[in-house]
């Protein structure tokens, strides 16, 4: 079929209440050959298992497909008992088609329909299995073949549903008929990811469009620009608001909450509401934002109309929101002055590139589907969630401006472990204790990883042996749960709210698997769960306002999520003090000893919390704000101990410190010079995500968690030595995550570290893990008496064998920096340097090198640069020539390039590669020069660098192994280890003085000859030195393969 057609089929499926024909015959076209209809099936009622039968009425299957690698696929039809399963009971379908596909043969995945009994609304799903499972430092989760997870994307669909993303995703599929598709191919039309980066493309856009329209209006409308600057709006953050407001009506129009008839239930709403607004049909209107959306926004949404929410202008029933969110920006008089945006912003007919009509505001968001529910690993929704919010708030950000303020946006994968981990931490110090542990650590990773899970067969646990939640979490059940209802977490720098979320997410898992536990009238509903947290656990500070705001509305929609009251909506909470505005690096003089300012403050909060009301919520903001100034002295500045004074009061600090710190950020000279005498443990020039782990241990209490993801610097580099000194001293390791992709745009490498606040102890070991594009591994646990006390630079990549190794190695060694000095080569260039000083004239035209024929006149010498060195050989071929002199930028000692024998050692690279030289050539900055003291033999000491056990030694010293613009510093080359038992033993040393020799030799008569053999020879010398045992040459060279 061509496009227009299939288009029309997809259409035809999927914008239509369920049809079984209509499904059946889609999955024929779509598999083409090898579905196997003979092996159709009906289960009725009796034949689901007991812990099923509350969620599902009757499952069919239409048959099996075999892909072309052979991979099994079931295509399913599963009937729900009622229509409210199809939203709540996601977990327990998707744990039932798992629990399918494994009892009939292990199959690799299901395409599934998943139909409630009212039918308008189906979903059609792909599960794929995960046969493994999550390797932890305490062991795997003891689930692996009772209860292999299953990971489910699905398509919302049926009346009133766009089907544009299907149709963009199923057309290839549908007009393929030459060849049947993979399980690979059919898992691609259901990714969330892509779905996600076409639609914010289209958001960045829209917001581009929209603020040069207002900018322009602002510009020709002296009222308009008067108010702005009354209100200090700028047109960025007005149209970051607006659309981020309309987003959110996008979400409640999903959840049937808007255009509900006067005696219609909550829920019941138009899912078309917006559309109708624009066509007319609930007035109409001359500009459509100033004469519709502004009052719906400002005025319908933001007034309590009490039980009835009746609004006369729009004629329907339209919910009283609260919290903010539908406050004008800067309070902005939008009563009085006309923001007339033109119309065609938010509705047109245009055509787009693909074809499709329309390009304002609600045309491209008509196109997509809306989901409330955030993605998480195991569950996705091919749709808009509230975490697309973040990566249009990163996409937002100005290029200049986000390197400014050093934010970058955390991968969803990557927040959920932190969040668990966090989590798992937290409980393991809560509950346990050296003398005595009450829950094992193996048993709280089963409750927050699989705990949603287990929860399923809990009513027929005898069923299912091997599928219980372990006796200690059913015991302590009540212990756990109150810890988790008291904890406290703060994200410093909570960007779009990933780690609120996520960790309010993993709160509420945890509790919900606590529940059959107990035996209490009390509710413990998903909604009360995510209350509490937001009020009593979650806080979180940042600098740029739109975050804050944007963090604010993704905790807002979570508890849209789990809204079920059909009859009265409770408002939203206002979050002014809990998600704060501030920087977070930034503190005042404050007086702590108050006592009765602060029980004041402490107990206005909770109250500006929860009301509702327009003027006892301004009365209360008034006295909040009163007191904090009190408190700061009047100071214009945000600070943790009163802001979250409840914090400090009752627990002396957080319990979990958590996030995504910025990091390279740009800072005044004045505020660097207060940044190096408030933080005690930083380099010169500050590095942010240094000073906000700093903030972090400040932040925390004893025995506190802090778990961030962070470049990998501090592990390497020679610049953080203090830096690195503090991390030891004061936190005890708790586990290692290495990045082993890119998750940031930027070029940075990174790690997520999990540190507790306490004093380190001894004979300890911690956990690493790699983060790979199959997930996550565990690698093995390291030896804290491995780690270097002394600041030097840390190797965590390696295994205890490796490290053990390093050791005996390095016991048996002296450093180079003991028999020879080490320098750095000749900078030509630099504004203001050299004599006379260089200008800009000198920087541009480069005057003191040439690539070529030697120029005439005195000075001029051969100028070596980093690759012209490869290992026993220089490449330089009399075409590069420096005039040498006092006009360089750095000329280093002449003394340095007269000697009649040194080694030049390439700076650029994460290995050492180094050759022999001679007097007469001068070396560029990108090498190093190696000048022997007294006798000793720099052939020696050339074998010994160009070794294995060098490069082994190296990865240690530098552990920059891989990594994308690795460099060997000076310091790293003088801390080189030489083996210490042989320079006075000439028997050791001539052997590899001789192989050494004849390298040489054969470089210099053919660069390219081939001197592996001689190379291998070396090394067993080297091995020999140092006394290696076989098993321990099989390290050092199993280590340069990897």
């Amino acid at each position: 079929m061509n496009p227009q057609q299939a288009r029309i089929y997809i259409a035809n499926l999927f914008s239509c209440a369920f049809n079984r024909g209509k499904f059946l015959e889609f999955t024929r076209n779509l598999l083409n050959d090898n579905f196997d209809e003979n092996k159709a099936a009906v289960w009725p009622k009796k034949y689901i298992k007991d812990a099923f039968k509350p969620f599902v009425n009757h499952y069919e299957r239409l048959g099996t497909y075999t892909a072309p690698d052979d991979e099994k696929l079931d295509v399913l039809i599963v009937h729900l008992t009622n229509d409210a399963q199809l939203e709540r009971a996601r977990t327990a379908t998707r744990n039932f088609i798992a629990d399918h596909l494994q009892q009939r043969d292990d199959k690799d995945a299901a395409l599934v329909a998943i139909v409630a009994p009212d039918a308008t609304q189906w979903r059609f799903s792909y599960v794929k299995m995960e046969y493994s499972a999550i390797e932890t430092a305490a062991g795997t989760v003891g689930i692996k073949t009772q209860l292999t997870p299953a990971r489910r994307s699905s398509y919302l669909v049926g009346a009133n549903e766009s089907c544009h993303t299907a149709q963009s995703r199923f057309i290839g599929l549908l007009q393929e008929v030459r060849r049947s598709p993979t399980l690979t191919e059919i898992e691609e039309a259901f990714s969330v990811e892509s779905v996600t980066k076409e639609f914010f493309k289209q958001y960045v856009q829209l917001f581009n469009q929209c603020e040069a329209a207002l900018t322009e209006l602002v510009a020709n409308d002296a009222a308009l620009a008067a108010e702005f600057t009354r209100a200090q709006i700028n047109p960025v953050e007005f149209i970051k608001k607006l659309l981020g407001q309309l987003v959110f009506l996008y979400f409640l129009q999903k959840k049937g909450w808007l255009g509900v008839a006067k005696d219609g239930n909550w829920g019941s709403g138009a899912r078309d509401f917006l559309r109708q607004l624009t066509n007319g049909a609930h007035g109409q209107y001359t500009n459509l934002f100033n004469d519709v959306l502004e009052p719906l926004l400002y005025d319908t949404l933001a007034t309590d109309r009490g039980h009835a929410a009746w609004c006369a202008q729009f004629n329907c029933r339209l919910p009283f929101l609260n919290g903010g969110l539908f406050e004008p920006l800067g309070n902005y008089h939008w009563r009085e002055v006309d923001v007339l945006l033109p119309n065609e912003l938010f509705t047109n007919s245009e055509r787009n590139a693909a074809g499709d009509v329309g390009t304002g505001i609600f045309d491209v968001f008509d196109r997509y589907n809306f989901t409330v529910n955030e993605a998480e690993p195991l569950e996705k929704d091919v749709a808009i969630d509230p975490e697309m919010l973040g990566k249009v708030f990163e996409n937002l950000i100005e290029d200049n401006r986000r390197k400014g303020l050093g934010a970058y946006y955390t991968p969803r994968e990557i927040v959920h472990y932190m969040c668990q981990e966090s989590l798992i931490n937290y409980l393991e110090t809560q509950l346990n204790t050296p003398e005595l542990t009450a829950v094992p650590r193996a048993d709280l990773e089963t409750l927050v990883r699989a705990g949603e899970q287990l929860v399923n067969y809990e009513s027929v646990k005898t069923q299912y042996a091997g599928r219980e939640m372990p006796a200690a979490i059913q015991h302590h059940a009540k212990l756990i749960d109150e810890a988790l209802a008291a904890m406290t977490v703060c994200d410093s720098a909570v960007g779009s709210g990933a780690f609120p979320v996520g960790m309010m997410m993993e709160i509420v898992r945890a509790r919900s698997a606590l529940t059959p536990y107990f035996n209490t009238a009390l509710p413990r509903s998903a909604y009360l769960f995510k209350r509490h947290a937001i009020q009593h656990c979650l806080y979180g500070v940042d600098i740029d306002p739109g975050a804050v705001e944007i963090a604010k509305l993704r905790l807002w929609l979570s508890l849209v999520v789990d809204e079920e009251e059909v009859e009265q909506i409770k408002p939203l909470p206002n979050l002014d003090y809990k998600i704060v505005v501030g920087n977070s690096l930034l503190g005042v003089s404050k007086d702590l000893f108050n006592e009765a300012l602060f029980r004041q403050l402490e107990t206005l909060k909770p109250r500006y919390f929860n009301e509702s009301d327009r003027d006892k919520k301004a009365q209360y903001r008034q006295e909040i704000e009163a007191i904090i100034q009190q408190l700061i002295n009047g100071k214009a500045a945000f600070d943790f101990e009163i802001y979250f004074s409840e914090v400090f009061h009752y627990k002396k600090g957080f319990d979990v410190v958590i996030g995504n710190p910025p990091y390279g950020a740009k800072f005044s000279p004045e505020l660097r010079s207060w940044l190096l005498k408030n933080y005690k443990h930083q380099s010169n020039p500050p590095e942010s995500y240094m000073l906000f782990v700093e903030k972090g241990y400040e932040l925390l209490r004893q025995q506190g968690v802090i778990i961030y993801i962070v470049p990998n610097t501090w592990l390497p580099s020679l610049t953080f030595q203090k830096f690195r000194r503090f991390l030891i001293s004061h936190f005890q390791w708790l586990g290692l995550l290495i990045i082993q992709i890119k998750v940031f745009v930027a070029v940075v490498d990174t790690i997520v570290f999990a540190f507790k606040k306490s004093i380190p102890q001894e004979g300890t070991e911690f956990p690493v893990f790699f983060f790979e594009p199959v997930g996550i591994r565990f690698a093995h646990n390291l030896s804290w008496a491995n780690i270097p006390k002394d600041g030097n630079a840390i190797n965590v990549v390696f295994p205890p064998a490796h490290q053990k190794l390093f050791q005996k190695i390095k016991s048996n060694s002296l450093v180079l920096k003991s028999v020879a000095d080490v320098y750095n080569g000749v900078k030509p260039f630099e504004k203001g340097k050299g004599k006379p000083p260089q200008t800009a004239e000198t920087m541009r035209d480069k005057p003191f090198v040439v690539n070529g024929k030697k120029p005439n006149g005195v000075h001029w010498m051969p100028l070596l640069r980093g690759r012209l060195i490869q290992r026993y050989v220089t490449l330089w071929n009399n075409d590069y020539w420096i005039k040498y002199g006092e006009w360089l930028a750095a000329p280093r000692d002449t003394a340095i390039f007269d000697a009649p024998i040194k080694i030049f050692v390439r700076q650029t690279g994460d290995s050492i590669i180094a050759t022999l030289g001679k007097s007469g050539c001068i070396a560029r900055d990108n090498l190093h020069v190696v000048l022997p003291r007294n006798s000793t033999n720099l052939q020696f000491i050339l074998g010994i660098l160009n070794s294995k056990v060098t490069d082994f030694m190296y990865s240690f010293i530098n552990p920059e192994k891989g990594e994308a613009l690795a460099q060997v510093k000076k310091n790293h080359v003088e801390e080189l280890p030489l083996p210490k038992f042989a320079f006075d033993n000439a028997q050791k040393i001539n052997p590899v003085i001789e192989l050494v020799d004849q390298i040489l030799a054969a470089k210099s008569e053919n660069p390219k000859e081939d001197t592996s053999a001689l190379e291998r020879e070396i090394d067993q010398l080297v091995y020999a030195l140092y006394e290696l045992m076989p098993d321990e040459i099989a390290t050092v060279e199993g280590a340069g393969e990897s």
